[in-house]
C-alpha cells in the first residue's frame, strides 16, 4: 500500500503543475489571439482549474473505469462546495462583490437536479448527456453576458488572474509540458487511487468519490486559502462554482454522450442530493450579506464531513 500511496502523491503534484501549466499556456495564447484578458480570466476562472480532474476522468474511462470517473466528478463539486470553500472563508472571510455568483449557484442546484432525473432509470443516455453539454454552452453565454455588468474593481481583478506572458513558443511548450504532467499525473493517479481503494475495501465509485477528488482537490484548496488571505473572494468562489458547474455538465455529460452512463442508485439518493444541500446552506451565505464568514465556513466543512461519515458508514 505505501507504494500506491506514493505514486498517488506523485501523480497529484504532476496533475497540480499540469493544471498550472496548461491555465498559464491557454491565457496566453488566447490573449495573443485578441481575447480580451478579462473574458480569458473570467473563463479560467470558471473552467480552467477542473483540467486535473478532467485528466483523471479521461484517463480512468480509458482504462474501462467509469465509476471511478463518475465518483471524482460529482465528488469533486461535494470537495468544492464543503471542503474549498468552507476552508478558504476559515482562513479569511470571503466578501463576494461579484454578482454572477448567485445566479450561478442557483444554475448548478438545477444541473444537479436534471441530472438526478435523468439518473431515475439508473441510466444517462446520449441524449440527455447532449442536453448536460448544451447546458454548458448556456452557462458559458449567461456568465459572459452577466460579467459585463459587473462593477470595475470586479473586472480588473479577474483580468488581473489571467495576466501572464503572451510569447506564442513559451505557452507552446507550457501546454506541451502540461499535457506531458496531466497524462503521467492521470495515469498514477488512477491507477494509485484504485489499488488504495481495494487496500481500503473501497469500490471504483468509493475511491472515486472519496481519496480521488479529495486528492485532487488538494492544490485547489491550497490555492484558495492563499487567495482568501490575499481577500480575492470573488475568485474562490467564482473558481469554486464553475469548476463544479464543469464537472456536471462537461465531465459527465461528456461521458454520456460517448457511452450511454450507468448512474449508480446511491447518486440519486445520496451523493447529488448531498450536493445540493450544500448549494442550498451556500445560497443564503451569498444572497444576504455577499459574504461568507469564518463560521459559515465551519458550517459548510461540517456538513462536507456529515456526508463523508454517513458513505463510510454505509460501506
Amino acid at each position: 500500500m505505501a507504494e500506491a500511496l506514493g505514486w498517488f502523491a506523485l501523480g497529484l503534484l504532476l496533475l497540480g503543475l499540469g493544471g498550472d501549466s496548461a491555465v498559464k499556456g491557454v491565457s496566453g495564447l488566447a490573449q495573443r489571439l485578441g481575447m480580451r484578458p478579462f473574458v480569458a480570466g473570467l473563463l479560467l476562472l470558471a473552467f480552467g482549474t477542473s483540467l486535473p480532474e478532467l485528466a483523471v476522468n479521461l484517463r480512468a474511462l480509458a482504462q474501462q473505469q467509469p465509476h471511478l470517473a463518475l465518483g471524482n466528478a460529482v465528488g469533486s463539486n461535494l470537495v468544492n462546495l464543503g471542503l474549498t470553500l468552507g476552508l478558504a472563508a476559515l482562513a479569511a472571510p470571503l466578501l463576494q462583490r461579484a454578482r454572477m455568483h448567485v445566479p450561478l449557484l442557483v444554475l448548478l442546484a438545477v444541473a444537479s437536479l436534471a441530472l438526478m432525473v435523468f439518473g431515475l432509470d439508473g441510466y444517462v443516455d446520449r441524449i440527455e448527456g447532449a442536453v448536460l453539454l448544451a447546458g454548458f454552452v448556456a452557462a458559458v453565454a449567461f456568465l459572459l453576458r452577466q460579467a459585463r455588468r459587473e462593477a470595475g474593481e470586479v473586472q480588473g481583478a479577474i483580468a488581473a488572474f489571467a495576466a501572464t506572458r503572451t510569447e506564442l513558443a513559451l505557452n507552446l511548450l507550457r501546454l506541451a509540458i502540461a499535457i506531458a504532467l496531466l497524462f503521467y499525473g492521470a495515469r498514477w493517479v488512477v491507477a494509485g487511487g484504485l489499488a488504495l481503494g481495494e487496500a481500503w475495501g473501497l469500490t471504483p465509485l468509493m475511491a472515486g468519490l472519496l481519496p480521488v477528488a479529495i486528492g485532487t482537490a488538494l492544490p485547489e484548496i491550497a490555492a484558495a486559502v492563499m487567495a482568501a488571505r490575499r481577500g480575492q473572494g470573488d475568485l474562490v468562489a467564482g473558481h469554486v462554482i464553475g469548476s463544479s458547474l464543469f464537472n456536471l455538465l462537461v465531465i459527465v455529460g461528456g461521458m454520456a454522450v460517448l457511452q450511454p452512463l450507468a448512474l449508480p442508485a446511491s447518486f440519486v439518493k445520496l451523493e447529488l442530493p448531498a450536493a445540493v444541500v450544500l448549494v442550498l446552506v451556500l445560497y443564503p451565505m451569498l444572497r444576504s450579506d455577499h459574504r461568507v464568514g469564518r463560521g459559515e465556513g465551519a458550517v459548510l466543512v461540517a456538513v462536507f464531513a456529515a456526508w463523508v461519515a454517513l458513505e463510510l458508514l454505509l460501506i
